[in-house]
């Protein structure tokens, strides 16, 4: 199975934004909206694509930020996160929002989500992993069926790098045993859509990512 996947990039922290479809269908999943909704409606309307799902990695502000307009444009897409940041969602101060002087909150979730399950929408199955480290219910998704595999991986591993783990419930400890454990032994080609910057493969971080690669 091949997956359209476009990434929609927002300011003002460079967050990357997904659109993910199925050729030959209308309905499409966006993961992580940020603060440039319209940018996403727009790739939306562009493509004839209508909102299936909305799907967050972590509750961070600047993944959460466009969660509110998605569901004003499409009231019946259900909103996913992981059951452990659920409750960032509407809390300012819990999803950084309200600490930066920029207090945001999103509609609350329809679905939460954990280690172990499957979700489908817009004829895609997603794989649920926990984990935790840059924040303490972070979830990736990954696209079953896709070769390579396609892993929506949010803030936990970046090109060469790992997401931050010094905001409240962060830990260096679990981000790297979760990727380690969780995302090294995926197929080496496995393509990872972080949350900021360019996408990466599997086998590139095991090899060479400084903080957690083999010779890290």
């Amino acid at each position: 199975m091949t997956a359209e996947i476009r990434c929609v990039e927002s300011a003002p922290f460079a967050q990357n934004s997904y659109v993910l479809w199925l050729p030959g269908r209308n309905d499409a999943v966006v993961v992580d909206p940020g603060f440039e909704p319209d940018l996403i409606l727009e790739l939306l309307a562009g493509e004839k694509l209508h909102l299936a799902a909305i799907l967050n990695t972590h509750g961070h502000v600047d993944h959460i930020a466009g969660n509110a307009a998605m569901k004003h444009a499409a009231p019946t897409a259900p909103l996913v996160i992981g059951v452990g940041d659920a409750a960032m969602l509407t809390d300012a101060d819990l999803n950084l929002s309200g600490p930066f002087g920029m207090p945001v909150t999103s509609p609350p979730a329809d679905h939460t989500v954990g280690e172990g399950e499957s979700i489908s929408f817009a004829g895609m199955d997603f794989d649920v992993l926990d984990l935790p480290g840059h924040s303490p219910g972070h979830v990736v998704f990954l696209v079953r069926g896709t070769k390579p595999l396609l892993v929506l991986g949010g803030d936990v591993l970046f090109r060469e790098g790992i997401g931050r783990y010094d905001f409240p419930g962060g830990s260096f400890e679990q981000l790297a045993t979760s990727i380690r454990t969780k995302l090294f032994p995926l197929p080496a080609d496995s393509v990872v859509y972080p949350g900021h910057g360019p996408v990466t493969t599997v086998g590139h971080e095991k090899a060479n990512n400084p903080f957690v690669g083999e010779n890290a």
